[in-house]
């Protein structure tokens, strides 16, 4: 009997978390550049109180055993990189990857982040940063005479200079990618950073070698659907209830197993 309580408080620990997932998903529907995340879940371990295939007092074969499991428990939460919605913003410095790809930056330790929001300004030294100020790499500063920024689908980027007729090209912006996305690990910011299952980053030009181009003017919303976390959410907290009346289905037959009398 006490086992369903154990059984059913795991059920409503992992729908707890379910929901976590889910809420966060939907806080950043309109995160340019957020990749959702979906909470995978697995049975726990399983007490076997007749084995199947063992032979019985008759001579027979046993054809089906008896285990009973303990609930279950979060086995993972999986970044899903499918393709965000295009937004046209018509500025010039905004960058949206169409395909395979990361933009690389440069925090102020040093490190290298990626991302896949390419909303970029420009900073007081003509650097291309994003929001928080962190570089982009390769490291491309526009000149202040510059009157009009052109990024190309590979990554070239070229300015028209004041008393120019013809744009110049001043670098190209480079692309990243992994051979396992859904094993970087998220720190903020809509920027991830590497580990051992995803590996290292693979360097290359846009449109070149599997990856992504560019198109400028353009920004990657993010790849939450508002209903389908909708109907998870909802799914989610019948499942939450359903465990909490087990819990008090298992309570109820413990107290009429206590209030018994010969």
């Amino acid at each position: 009997m006490l086992r369903s309580l154990w059984t059913a408080a795991s059920g409503m620990q992992a729908q707890a978390l379910n929901i976590d997932v889910i809420a966060n998903n939907l806080a950043n529907v309109n995160s340019s550049g957020f990749k959702k995340s979906r909470a995978d879940f697995q049975d726990l371990l399983y007490e076997t109180l007749r084995s199947a295939g063992v032979a019985s007092s008759s001579g027979t074969q046993v054809p089906v055993g008896i285990q009973v499991g303990h609930g279950t428990r979060a086995a993972a939460v999986q970044k899903i990189f499918t393709q965000g919605d295009y937004q046209f913003t018509k500025n010039e410095l905004d960058m949206a990857i169409e395909g395979e790809g990361f933009f690389e930056i440069i925090q102020p330790d040093g490190e290298s982040a990626y991302t896949r929001s390419g909303s970029f300004k420009i900073d007081g030294d003509g650097r291309i940063v994003t929001s928080d100020g962190f570089p982009l790499e390769p490291e491309l500063t526009i000149p202040a005479d510059s009157m009009a920024v052109s990024i190309g689908t590979d990554g070239t980027i070229s300015i028209l200079q004041a008393g120019e007729t013809q744009p110049s090209e001043i670098g190209t912006i480079q692309l990243s990618r992994f051979v396992n996305n859904a094993g970087l690990s998220s720190i903020g910011r809509s920027l991830f950073l590497p580990t051992a299952s995803s590996g290292d980053a693979i360097t290359g030009t846009a449109g070149e070698e599997e990856f992504g181009t560019i198109s400028q003017g353009y920004l990657e919303m993010s790849n939450v659907s508002v209903v389908d976390e909708m109907v998870s959410m909802i799914a989610a907290q019948r499942a939450y209830e359903v465990n909490s009346k087990s819990i008090q289905a298992a309570d109820e037959m413990l107290q009429m197993a206590n209030n018994l009398r010969r």
